[in-house]
């Protein structure tokens, strides 16, 4: 296909990092990451081929829940930086020809924000109706209680004014009230202003909660009409622009909110929280049937709207949708020990450690992520294998500091970084950016590879896909197709050797498939039939095309 189809919708071939600007490098050596440190990294995202940079929350905050309990959404924590830090940022950030998103956390705020701070001092302040207030707590569904560990109740009394408010999260971070169109329009202003500073977008933080009936209203908006006037906001002031939905719900569910019209109006990406998880179990088996099927379940988006696939993300690796013997047997193979999980559904450790730093297994995953129909989410560290430090309390486990360097505090920063670095093992003595640069064969030059051939490949984001016919139950073939151009990948979950045949419609003698990771070329018989060898846990891509047109092979 052409790629001036694909510039428009930058966001269906993107390459997404997410970063936490407090753990990415400290650049003015107080121990906490900030832009200035991040600035002069965007180098290493440049070389790794990212393409868009997500930023979790910076604004300014109590940062009693890693910096999404909000006090404003208009500034920089001053631990992280200046506005002009920001921007500076940007400026760099887009020299490199790298977009970037941000968190946009508007379900709630902090108790400190100013906001709440008026909204509780009197029942007819100004923001009084900008919180959800009840004279007794309504029932609570348990399942509703999203950190079970932390929280029993959805409802927390506010003693000086004798009325409860609502909070879907922590006690600490009162839900706003978007029934309330002074708050859809502050909201809108929020998108405006960062927008206007340069951002390309926002993932949005728990989208089913954003706009949910909690008490009788006239004036909630319907949560899709919502969601759509937002994006025709964001198309006005930007075209360009996109939204990132965190939407863990089922498929069916899920659909709704890419919008109601072909192209989508809505959420332009929502990640894929089912695939990621049925991956998961399909590792902890040894067999590819449980992501096969997940694939096949999943619906095509509209035409303008993508998935984003990921390995996991900066909370716990949720596994809230698969039954509990399915979760049962993944927590048997990645996390044996209690410590290891967390609210009853999931798990506060990254893949190298799950996978016992197999590498074939780590580069297998990866293989997957960037193979599989969707917009690849690498999270920080990711790309050189870092692992977690389970002395640290819940879902920060995964949010240990950036490992740059062998030397004093990994390079993240010249005073003693204030969240303790991961040790050992997983160490910055043992896992490094610098190290894995120089070697040809460490996971970040592997991670690189990938990038680049899935960037080479726009039928893997653009094209229609089909899982095939492996013959073996370990292996996961799929195809993608558009504009007569086909890749062809197969992945096998399995520790021991497979050969494949597959069947592939369309194709025939006249084309070969040329190895895109390995030098090697396979005929295709007059029947359409190709056979090759895919090795324990070993992954292949290929692309059809004539002999004459095929990518070198120096075999």
């Amino acid at each position: 296909m052409r790629l001036s189809q694909t510039s428009e919708l930058w966001w269906k071939n993107a390459v997404i990092y997410c970063l936490d600007i407090e753990t990415y490098a400290d650049g003015n050596g107080d121990g906490v990451g900030d832009f200035q440190g991040a600035i002069q990294r965007i180098d290493h995202l440049d070389r790794l081929g990212v393409t868009c940079v997500w930023l979790m929350p910076f604004f300014p905050t109590p940062d009693r829940d890693d910096g999404y309990d909000i006090v404003d959404f208009y500034s920089v924590d001053p631990r992280l930086g200046t506005l002009g830090d920001f921007v500076e940022f940007m400026r760099v950030a887009r020299d490199r020809g790298i977009r970037v998103i941000a968190d946009l956390v508007v379900n709630h705020t902090s108790d400190q924000h100013p906001w709440f701070k008026d909204a509780r001092s009197s029942r007819d302040s100004r923001h009084r109706d900008w919180y959800i207030w009840s004279d007794e707590p309504e029932p609570d569904d348990p399942k509703g209680v999203v950190f079970p560990d932390q929280e029993n109740s959805l409802w927390e009394l506010d003693e000086d004014s004798g009325q409860y408010y609502f909070h879907r999260f922590y006690k600490f971070q009162p839900d706003l009230n978007t029934a309330n169109p002074a708050v859809r329009d502050e909201i809108a202003k929020i998108l405006g202003f960062w927008m206007e500073l340069g951002l390309s977008g926002f993932r949005v933080d728990a989208v089913p909660f954003l706009v949910e009936q909690v008490v009788e209203s006239d004036t909630l908006p319907d949560p899709h009409d919502y969601f759509a006037e937002l994006r025709a906001f964001m198309n006005r002031r930007d075209g360009g622009a996109m939204l990132l939905g965190e939407v863990n719900l089922p498929y069916d569910d899920l659909m709704k909110y890419f919008g109601s019209t072909p192209l989508g109006n809505e959420i332009t990406m929502c990640f894929d929280f089912i695939g990621m998880q049925r991956m998961y179990l399909a590792l902890a088996r040894g067999d590819a049937r449980p992501l096969a099927d997940s694939l096949r379940d999943r619906p095509k988006p509209p035409k303008d709207s993508q998935w984003a696939g990921f390995v996991r993300n900066h909370d716990e690796l949720t596994l809230d949708k698969l039954t509990k013997k399915e979760r049962d047997e993944v927590f048997k193979a990645f996390a044996p020990e209690k410590g290891m999980r967390i609210f009853d559904r999931g798990i506060r450790r990254r893949l190298p450690t799950m996978l016992d730093g197999d590498a074939r297994r780590i580069r297998l995953v990866y293989s997957l992520l960037f193979s599989l129909p969707g917009t690849p989410v690498l999270f920080y560290g990711e790309e050189i294998g870092m692992g977690e430090n389970l002395d640290i309390e819940g879902r920060a486990a995964v949010r240990t500091p950036m490992q740059w360097t062998p030397n004093l505090h990994g390079g993240f920063s010249t005073a003693e970084p204030a969240i303790p670095m991961t040790a050992g093992r997983y160490g910055p003595e043992e896992v490094n950016v610098s190290a894995q640069r120089r070697d040809p064969d460490s996971l970040l030059i592997w991670i690189t590879r990938l990038i680049e051939q899935y960037r080479e490949c726009p039928e893997l984001a653009w094209g229609d896909y089909d899982v095939l016919d492996a013959g073996d139950t370990a292996v996961l073939a799929h195809r993608a197709d558009i504009d007569g151009g086909t890749v062809l990948a197969a992945h096998n979950f399995a520790d021991r050797d497979v050969e494949v045949e597959l069947s592939l419609d369309g194709l025939d003698s006249d084309q070969v498939l040329t190895d895109l990771l390995q030098d090697g070329t396979i005929e295709i018989s007059d029947k359409g039939l190709a056979r090759f060898d895919v090795e324990a846990y070993g992954c292949r891509w290929f692309r059809a095309s004539t002999p004459e047109t095929a990518p070198a092979d120096s075999t």
